[in-house]
């Protein structure tokens, strides 16, 4: 009979710490607020930061805002196949929520002096993925940026 214990405490020492145990509402969590500028006043294409992080079971709340006069996308193909969406919100100037969006978000368009709210939780690990703007030129003239979740 001690030898059964033993090997029942052996086993749960090796595979209980790669477990994971997420209990609850992940979504219920506060937000992590991260905001990511699409170019600048000056019509600069890239993204202000070019790299964002993120890590699998928290609750974010990536703003992203277009100061610029041409409309951005923000896609992210990758992220988004590793993210459980709560939903988009469209923003007005006044930060009074004018739209919800629900379901798989696959790239998102900001149109000028525009701003956007993604809700999501990471729930697989990426390294290193592309993000850019899809529209003809953009990429080419750099505004390009990478996402990695942990």
């Amino acid at each position: 009979m001690n030898t059964v214990w033993v090997k029942v405490y052996l086993i749960s020492i090796f595979m209980f710490p790669f477990m994971v145990n997420a209990g609850g509402d992940l979504t219920a969590q506060q937000p992590i607020v991260k905001i990511i500028q699409l170019g600048d006043k000056n019509n600069t294409l890239r993204f202000y930061p070019d790299h964002l992080q993120f890590e699998t079971g928290k609750l974010y709340k990536l703003v992203i805002n277009n100061p610029s006069k041409q409309k951005h996308y923000f896609s992210a193909e990758d992220m988004a196949r590793s993210v459980f969406t709560r939903k988009v919100q469209v923003v007005s100037s006044e930060n009074k929520t004018l739209a919800e969006v629900k379901g798989t978000i696959n790239e998102i368009e900001i149109y000028p002096g525009a701003t956007a709210e993604w809700w999501f939780v990471p729930v697989k690990t990426l390294k290193a993925s592309h993000l850019h703007c899809s529209i003809k030129g953009h990429t080419e003239a750099g505004m390009t940026g990478k996402i990695s979740i942990k």
